[in-house]
């Protein structure tokens, strides 16, 4: 196709933020819902744009996420309204992993002033914010450090978090598909990630609204193998049924 003016600068927003809601596309070039939606929906049968439920993100991947700087642009409302729904039920003198992910970041910066926890991490940013709280006891997981984000990844890293069995385990991931499954990009993370699952008494999942349909590669863990996951938005049919099904706790933080 070829774009109009505004559908141009619409997907050239999109590629900036790498995920918009349409609401505030409509607000942002002053145009309805409609016309947006119509916009997204050509510029989605082209292939240059993904709709998800209430918004419009870049082209996914299966073998690739988004650039980390950018994932931390995106959501950024969402991501800390679910680090403060997650940071309220967490009891004081709590043990907990924390994985990869710029939500779990966003956790680690809600839990500042929370006292008597003891956190293990294969994340370097996360271990960098909850440094500033001294009543955190900090463990930092061992392995070879992924450049782009800072996180522990392999085999050493697995070794590493087995010695545990912690209170809570909390996992980002990348997407969630309609088969129940919780996906991730890098296989190395994958492996962190379901030692996390295994050696955690509760498991739960921080997931913005844009992870809901979204492909990866590998298998993290499928719904069943998790107690609670927390997202910003009501998830799109059929996920609501999918984890009622599998006994999950859906909190949609507000």
């Amino acid at each position: 196709m070829n774009p109009n003016p505004r559908q141009n600068d619409l997907l050239q927003e999109v590629r900036a933020r790498g995920s918009v809601s349409v609401e505030s596309l409509a607000e942002q070039f002053g145009v309805t819902l409609q016309t947006v939606r119509r916009d997204v929906q050509r510029l989605a049968e082209a292939g240059l744009v993904q709709r998800f439920h209430g918004g419009v993100r870049v082209p996914a991947s299966t073998t690739e996420n988004i650039a980390y700087r950018q994932r931390q642009a995106m959501q950024a409302d969402g991501k800390a309204r679910i680090a403060r729904a997650i940071a309220a039920r967490i009891p004081a003198g709590c043990s907990l992993i924390l994985n990869l992910g710029t939500t779990t970041e966003a956790v680690a910066h809600a839990l500042l002033h929370h006292k008597g926890l003891r956190v293990i991490t294969n994340n370097l940013n996360v271990a960098m914010i909850l440094s500033d709280n001294p009543d955190c006891e900090l463990v930092m997981v061992g392995g070879s450090v992924r450049h782009r984000d800072r996180g522990i990844v392999g085999e050493a890293a697995v070794d590493f978090i087995r010695q545990f069995k912690v209170d809570i385990g909390l996992i980002g991931i990348s997407g969630i598909e309609s088969d129940g499954s919780l996906r991730d990009f890098d296989y190395r993370e994958v492996m962190v990630a379901r030692t996390i699952v295994e050696h955690s008494r509760e498991v739960w999942v921080a997931a913005d609204a844009t992870k809901f349909n979204r492909p990866a590669m590998a298998e993290v863990a499928r719904l069943p193998q998790i107690d609670a996951l927390f997202t910003d938005e009501p998830p799109p049919e059929p996920f609501p049924a999918l984890m009622s099904d599998a006994g999950v706790e859906l909190v949609v933080a507000d």
